[in-house]
């Protein structure tokens, strides 16, 4: 018997090592290993990466509340029938612009022949734990393998659910691509086992070029970090531009005013993914809920160059600073910082002809709305700003050869969701 309680002591303690190694290996790098790549950035003060517009957290007392309100409801942000998932088909050949959305944040954008993996999310829970944390809720419509080519991986920051390492092994198994990541997200490839040959880093307005396409990061209002320590690394946005086409992906970003210089240096765009869930009033600062997400698509399709540029419509815009105030207006309503502000400046917009597909909802539950509702206040701002989305099925691929933004979203204009949903979550 001692010899028995020995051996399964000597093994329990072996497997409790492996799992913390394996944990520790998921967190990713250090941030001693991080601080090389990123302490000579403009935007890295104070051993931290902070942007023009801060990002609040909540205060001790709000994060209690949060945590309670969470408990309550958190319920809501599943959904209560199975979610309809497409097989993903990626053709051999990338198209001229085309989108195929695996779920959460997770797409393959085609764009003049090349194709692009935007934050490659292929596991079953987002969490340096396997079996903790939040779970997917479908299934991933298509492996890694499965895509025929990849021209380059492009992650906007180190989250888990938008940095997954399984996933990034998994690539390397497969395909070993490029990556063009934020300053700080090399550190964590480079101790994955990524040659840093293929990986380039960029800070705010870098740019690099990949298979004939210029790629742009672009700031974004959030924040990073897979441990302790936050804000390590750069949080970004995308910008790609082609000979004939061009795109956007803005990352998990809060409402911005940078979105109104983005489009006045960069766009306008034929497409933008644009991130609609996982708000909530506790946390303004770091995702925007579905009406400035319409108006940051707004923002970044500006024809002309006043990078201030504001909008007056019935989906609400980003608004300049609040008097004496860190946060920005938002249209969904106000916070105990301050009171909203009106305007009336207009400039032109080509919102109408750049098509906006919807991500980051519908995958794992992160927040405390109803599973569903990103995409209905998406639907209902969008109509009265006169811009054109798709909704696409996870998995389904939209193709916007053709050119014509309105006639793409009517052809991916189902409210498939509505079949899943709870009868609370529906229009």
């Amino acid at each position: 018997m001692r010899t028995l309680s020995s051996v399964i002591e000597k093994v329990s303690s072996r497997s409790r090592s492996r799992q913390f190694i394996r944990v520790m290996n998921r967190m990713g790098a250090s941030p001693a290993a991080i601080l090389p790549f990123v302490k000579d950035s403009p935007n890295f003060t104070n051993r931290r990466f902070e942007g023009e517009e801060p990002s609040l957290r909540p205060r001790l007392r709000a994060q209690t509340s949060a945590l309670v309100a969470a408990v309550r409801v958190g319920e809501r942000g599943a959904p209560v029938g199975t979610v309809p998932v497409v097989p993903a088909e990626p053709p051999e050949r990338p198209g001229e612009l085309a989108v195929t959305w695996y779920g959460h944040a997770t797409s393959v954008v085609e764009i003049d022949g090349a194709r692009f993996l935007f934050d490659p999310v292929f596991s079953e829970r987002v969490s340096p734990i396997r079996h903790v944390g939040p779970r997917r809720m479908h299934p991933v419509p298509g492996a890694i393998a499965d895509i025929p080519t990849i021209d380059a991986v492009l992650i906007s920051h180190d989250h888990y659910d938008h940095l997954d390492q399984p996933s990034i092994v998994r690539l390397e198994e497969t395909h070993r691509p490029h990556y063009v990541v934020p300053l700080g997200v090399n550190a964590h490839l480079l101790a994955w086992g990524v040659p840093a040959e293929r990986i380039t880093a960029l800070d705010w307005r870098g740019e690099t070029e990949v298979a004939g396409i210029r790629i742009t990061c672009t700031e974004a209002r959030h924040n990073s970090g897979r441990g302790l320590v936050d804000s390590q690394t750069l949080w970004a946005g995308w910008a790609l531009r082609g000979p004939r086409h061009s795109a956007y992906f803005p990352g998990d970003s809060g409402t911005s005013k940078r979105f109104a210089a983005i489009g006045a240096d960069l766009g306008p765009f034929d497409l933008t993914l644009m991130p609609v869930g996982a708000y909530d009033p506790f946390w303004p600062d770091i995702h925007m809920d579905p009406e400035q997400a319409v108006a940051a698509h707004r923002d970044v399709n500006r024809i002309g160059d006043e990078m201030y540029a504001l909008t007056e419509d019935e989906a609400g815009v980003a608004d300049d600073f609040l008097e004496g105030d860190q946060r920005i207006d938002t249209p969904g309503g106000t916070y105990e910082e301050g009171e909203r502000t009106e305007t009336t400046r207009t400039t032109p917009t080509a919102a109408g002809e750049s098509l906006l597909v919807p991500v980051h909802w519908a995958t794992f539950n992160l927040s405390m709305h109803w599973w569903a509702e990103p995409v209905r206040r998406v639907r209902r701002a969008a109509a009265e700003a006169r811009v054109p989305v798709a909704f696409p099925r996870v998995g389904q691929r939209v193709d916007l050869g053709g050119g014509d933004a309105q006639a793409v979203a009517a052809a991916h204009a189902e409210p498939w969701w509505e079949e899943c949903a709870a009868a609370e979550d529906r229009d």
